[in-house]
């Protein structure tokens, strides 16, 4: 979910670049770069690590004078931030210049091509693979070289790009990767998002699919990838700079939860490229897995609760006990970890410093380190021996959604790899497993897809003074992610109990009203856990019951009963945490509060 924004026309292209990314950098903050075809028809570019206020100070000395160009605001996905891996990314022959967002699955096979033909390659990036495609395919006609490398590029992409050779046109290519085309008196601006148009014109193309532009200053023309011509129509936006870099959702929570279908498949076909399980340099070998005699998790907060989920399925996998710790505790108490202890760290930031501090003195006792994170080139993702990206994009409210359940999934596809890898688990299972990992997507459409039921149960539940969500097994700690969304966002004392540990003391705090949540997803655990909603009803409070649909009974002993589809066991914290994700926004929402800031909170901790 980088920035991109590229403009040509009459008016100076660098201004307009960099005004558009300022608009986009919640899409990607760790490096920002431009390049500008200047009157000498020759392409200059500028990149910085960092922010874009790195590369704005560069540009105050290095102007790029020009009506054609294109930049980039990137969150790193192929090589860690640096100069080199930053957008734009140029041929070797200096002639093209292109900005990509999304991920090229193919680039491993075409970068092989190119190289077998001579090609060498500076960056770790899978875009210089594309601005060299552009220079291995030239042809005198811009168009017919941009057909070309849209017909070799497989996976999903929003490409812009410039050639020297062509001082006067900009290419845009859009496959499973927004981009839109703001339309000017003067010219014509791309980019990723609405926000970096909106200083400039409310009129916007929007790309389908295999599409293609071929924009000239004074005029512009529409291809699908075999060249045939297609006519566009344009569309006036009236919306405001804030609304659209949400898109058009009240908050960033809210666009984040929307998000988790497609960014659960990005995050499934990233691990499971063609439906097969493949994590490749991303996991241990067998060799390196029978070395290791313990297999501890550690992270904080809502990666907390994923780590614990995936602890038991790696335990139910390998049928081999793990343990888990909060990391701010493990940093001080590390007595059985040593040289054949595999420590996995989970963060959603990669920065998050309890989580660094355990891992780094772990590793200091020879203990290996696997990360799960969704930031590439942060300090996890570089100090552990292997890492995992979760592929959520960038996810900007405080309040962790959709990278909590990217974890969840690569965890999972950890778990699979380890078994597979340790002939724990048949390849009929492996597959059972994929086929229902690849049904969750739609599986959680369907619940998003029915929210307005959130504001009738939050006008309930949103006077309460406390809380209780109660869960066993998985369920608790499903139980506790929804406690946590809960009180992070509307301030609510929400408390999480294992169901069955109720009675021992706790249901002493039961009474009259008081909101109970008890989720209920687990086959073998059903009745037990209605017996455990019976308790609480007997003692007066408000019992809302999240199970899976196919336990009907839930429904006759609860005021109130969400049903999740079903799927196995071992897979429903996915589904079961999104009526607790929705319920603790529309309860923010009804009192009133900043969804997306709460109080107290920061979106990364790096202090311990």
């Amino acid at each position: 979910m980088c920035g991109i924004v590229g403009y040509c026309g009459l008016e100076n292209a660098e201004e307009r670049i960099i005004q558009g990314l300022e608009k986009l950098e919640y899409r990607g903050y760790d490096s920002a770069g431009i390049s500008v075809i200047n009157s000498n028809k020759e392409i200059k570019t500028v990149k910085r690590v960092g922010k874009l206020k790195a590369l704005k100070e560069a540009l105050k000395d290095i102007p790029l004078d020009g009506k054609v160009g294109v930049g980039h605001t990137r969150w790193a996905t192929h090589g860690v931030p640096s100069n080199v891996n930053s957008h734009p990314q140029l041929s070797q022959n200096g002639k093209f210049a292109v900005v990509h967002n999304g991920i090229i699955e193919n680039f491993l096979d075409l970068k092989k091509k190119l190289q077998n033909q001579g090609y060498q390659f500076k960056s770790d990036t899978d875009t210089e693979v594309i601005s060299n495609l552009f220079e291995f395919y030239q042809e005198d006609d811009f168009l017919a070289t941009a057909l070309k490398v849209s017909r070799a590029l497989e996976g999903a992409y929003a490409i812009g790009v410039i050639c020297q050779d062509h001082p006067d046109q900009l290419i845009a290519i859009r496959h499973e990767s927004p981009l839109i085309i703001g339309v000017e008196d003067n010219g014509y601006i791309i980019a990723s998002d609405i926000p970096a148009l909106l200083n400039y014109t409310r009129e916007v193309i929007s790309l389908k699919n295999g599409e293609l532009a071929l924009v000239e200053k004074d005029s512009i023309h529409f291809y699908d990838f075999e060249g045939h011509t297609l006519k566009k129509e344009t569309e006036h936006i009236d919306i405001d700079i804030e609304a659209a870099s949400k898109d058009g959702y009240d908050h960033f929570m809210l666009k984040e939860i929307y998000e988790q279908p497609d960014v659960i498949k990005k995050s499934l076909d990233n691990k499971f490229p063609h439906g097969k399980l493949n994590l490749m340099d991303q996991s241990f070998s067998k060799e390196e897995l029978l070395s290791i005699e313990t297999i501890y998790f550690t992270a904080c907060g809502t990666a907390y609760h994923a780590a614990e989920v995936g602890m038991r399925a790696m335990e139910k996998l390998l049928h081999k006990k793990c343990q888990s710790e909060i990391a701010s505790e493990l940093k001080y108490y590390q007595p059985f970890i040593d040289e054949k202890t595999l420590l996995i760290v989970v963060s959603q930031s990669g920065e998050t410093g309890d989580t660094l501090a355990a891992m780094r003195e772990a590793k200091e006792k020879g203990a290996k380190i696997l990360a799960v994170t969704n930031v590439v080139g942060s300090s996890i993702a570089r100090e552990a021996d292997k890492v995992i990206y979760c592929n959520a994009g960038p996810e900007i409210s405080v309040a962790s959604t959709k990278a909590y359940t990217t974890q969840l999934i690569s965890l999972y596809a950890l778990a699979i790899d380890f078994a597979q890898k340790l002939n724990c688990i048949s390849d009929q299972d492996v597959e059972k497993y994929i086929k229902e990992l690849y049904t969750l997507p739609s599986k959680v459409q369907e619940l998003l897809d029915h929210r307005e039921k959130y504001k009738d149960l939050a006008e309930k539940i949103k006077g309460a003074k406390s809380i209780f969500y109660l869960g066993r097994g998985i369920d608790y700690l499903s139980a506790k992610e929804g406690a946590l969304k809960l009180k992070e966002i509307s301030y609510i004392n929400a408390v999480a109990f294992q169901s069955g540990e109720l009675k021992h003391g706790s249901i002493a705090l039961l009474e009259d009203g008081l909101p109970v949540v008890c989720i209920i997803s687990q086959e073998n655990l059903v009745d037990k856990s209605i017996s455990n909603v019976k308790e609480v009803k007997a003692r007066g409070a408000y019992a809302l019951a999240i199970a899976q649909k196919n336990f009907k009974n839930v429904q006759e002993v609860s005021d109130d009963t969400i049903f999740i589809p079903e799927t196995l066991d071992i897979f429903t914290p996915v589904l079961s945490v999104l009526p607790q994700q929705l319920l603790a926004y529309e309860t923010s929402l009804a009192l009133g509060n900043d969804v997306d800031k709460p109080r107290n909170l920061a979106k990364s901790v790096t202090v311990e």
